[in-house]
C-alpha cells in the first residue's frame, strides 16, 4: 500500500467502499457533503446502490430497510440531520440490526454553524434515539485512524448486530493528510442467516422492534442489556501517552486530542510531568484502563470541543480517586496548544497532595 494525500470525509467514504458497503442512503449538509458526494460518483462505478433521499427521515429509513438484507449498510450527516435520524436509529437498535453512521459534528445547538465542534458527544454515546439502548461509538483522531475505523465499524456492527457511530468533527472531516488505504474485502460467501431475502424453502423470517407485551418487551431489552455489556467489557479502546509518569492527565478525544497531544509535547519540554489519555471508543467508554490510572495522578484535565460531555464519563471512572478539571473551547472556536498548556499549568497549579495522601483541589471551577 502507498500513502496519499487524502481528505477526511472522502477517505472514510473510500474505507466504506473497501469494507464491503453495498448500500449508502443520504441527504447533504455541511461539514459531510464531499462524503456523500464522493459515494454518488464511486458506488455506481461499482455496481452498488446510492440514494440521495428526499430528507434524513428517509435516508434512515432506507437504510432500516436495506439492513433487513444483512448486507453492509451506511449513511452520514451531521448536527441536524442527525437529529432527524434519531426515530430510526432508534428503530435499528431495537430490530438489532447491523448499521453505520457517521457523524461530522458541527456547532450547534439549533441551526448552529458549519464549523468543527463536538457537541454531539451525548447524543451519539447516550443513546442516538429513545429507549434503553446505547450504540457503539468510535472516535478517530486523524485520517489514518478514521479509515482504519469504518473497516472496524462494519466489522462490529455485523459482530454483535449493532448500531455503531463514527463520530468525527469538522475539522477531520474536511483536512487532508497522508494516509493508506486498505485493500478491497472480499465479499461474504453467504448472507447471515437472520437476513430478509425471500422465504423459498425455509420458514419466513421477521425483523421487528415491536413488543406490545411488557414481559416481552422487558425481555427483549435485557437481552439488549446483556448485549451491551459484552460489548463493554471487550470492545473498549483508547490509546495514550506519558502515562507512566504523569502527575497530571490531560483526557480528550478526536481532533482535540491532537491539539491537547501538542499542548502536552510542550508542558513536558518545560518540565511537567503531564500525560494524554484518548478515548478511541467513546461508547462503551474506556472506563477500566482510566480507573487504573486514577491512583497514581494528581489530577485529571479533559479538554473538548463543548460545553464539557466527555467529562461525566471521566468523573465516572474516575471517582474520588483524584480531582477533574475541563477546558473547553463552544461553537466551533478553534483551541490552541497554548490556552491548553495554560490550563494544565492552572491545574497543576491548583492541585496539591496533603501530608496523608489524599487528593485535593483548591478550586472545583471549570477553567
Amino acid at each position: 500500500m502507498t500513502r496519499e494525500l487524502l481528505k477526511g470525509n472522502e477517505a472514510i467514504a473510500e474505507a466504506a467502499v473497501r469494507a464491503g458497503l453495498d448500500a449508502y442512503f443520504g441527504y447533504p449538509i455541511t461539514p459531510q457533503t464531499e462524503l456523500l458526494e464522493y459515494l454518488a460518483r464511486r458506488m455506481p462505478e461499482l455496481g452498488r446502490a446510492f440514494v440521495q433521499a428526499e430528507s434524513e427521515v428517509a435516508a434512515i429509513n432506507m437504510v432500516y430497510g436495506a439492513a433487513c438484507t444483512g448486507r453492509r449498510v451506511m449513511t452520514s450527516s451531521s448536527g441536524p440531520g442527525i437529529s432527524l435520524m434519531q426515530e430510526g436509529l432508534s428503530y435499528l437498535a431495537g430490530a438489532e440490526l447491523p448499521a453505520v453512521v457517521v457523524d461530522v459534528m458541527r456547532g450547534g445547538p439549533g441551526l448552529g454553524n458549519i464549523a468543527a465542534c463536538q457537541s454531539d458527544y451525548f447524543q451519539m454515546t447516550r443513546s442516538a434515539g429513545h429507549g434503553d439502548f446505547r450504540p457503539l461509538t468510535l472516535a478517530p483522531a486523524t485520517i489514518q485512524e478514521a479509515i482504519d475505523l469504518t473497516g472496524l465499524a462494519f466489522d462490529l456492527a455485523e459482530r454483535y448486530r449493532m448500531l455503531v457511530i463514527l463520530l468525527v468533527d469538522g475539522n477531520l472531516g474536511q483536512m487532508m493528510e497522508p494516509a493508506e488505504l486498505p485493500p478491497f474485502r472480499q465479499p461474504e460467501p453467504s448472507l447471515p442467516e437472520w437476513a430478509l431475502g425471500g422465504a423459498e424453502g425455509r420458514p419466513p423470517r421477521i425483523i421487528t422492534s415491536i413488543y406490545l407485551q411488557p414481559e416481552a418487551l422487558e425481555r427483549h431489552n435485557l437481552a439488549l442489556q446483556a448485549k451491551l455489556a459484552a460489548i463493554a467489557e471487550r470492545e473498549q479502546r483508547s490509546s495514550g501517552m506519558y502515562l507512566e509518569d504523569a502527575d497530571l492527565i490531560v483526557v480528550a478525544f478526536g481532533s482535540a486530542a491532537r491539539v491537547a497531544q501538542n499542548a502536552v509535547e510542550a508542558a513536558r519540554a518545560r518540565g511537567m510531568a503531564v500525560g494524554l489519555f484518548r478515548p478511541i471508543t467513546l461508547s462503551p467508554f474506556p472506563s477500566r484502563r482510566l480507573a487504573r490510572l486514577a491512583p497514581r495522578a494528581r489530577a485529571f484535565l479533559v479538554v473538548e470541543m463543548n460545553a464539557g460531555q466527555m467529562i461525566e464519563d471521566v468523573r465516572l471512572a474516575v471517582g474520588e480517586r483524584a480531582p477533574v478539571r475541563f477546558y473547553g473551547r463552544m461553537g466551533g472556536v478553534e483551541m490552541l496548544p497554548d490556552e491548553v498548556v495554560q490550563a494544565i499549568e492552572q491545574t497543576m497549579h491548583d492541585t496539591r497532595v496533603t501530608k496523608n495522601g489524599a487528593r485535593i483541589l483548591d478550586a472545583e471551577v471549570r477553567l
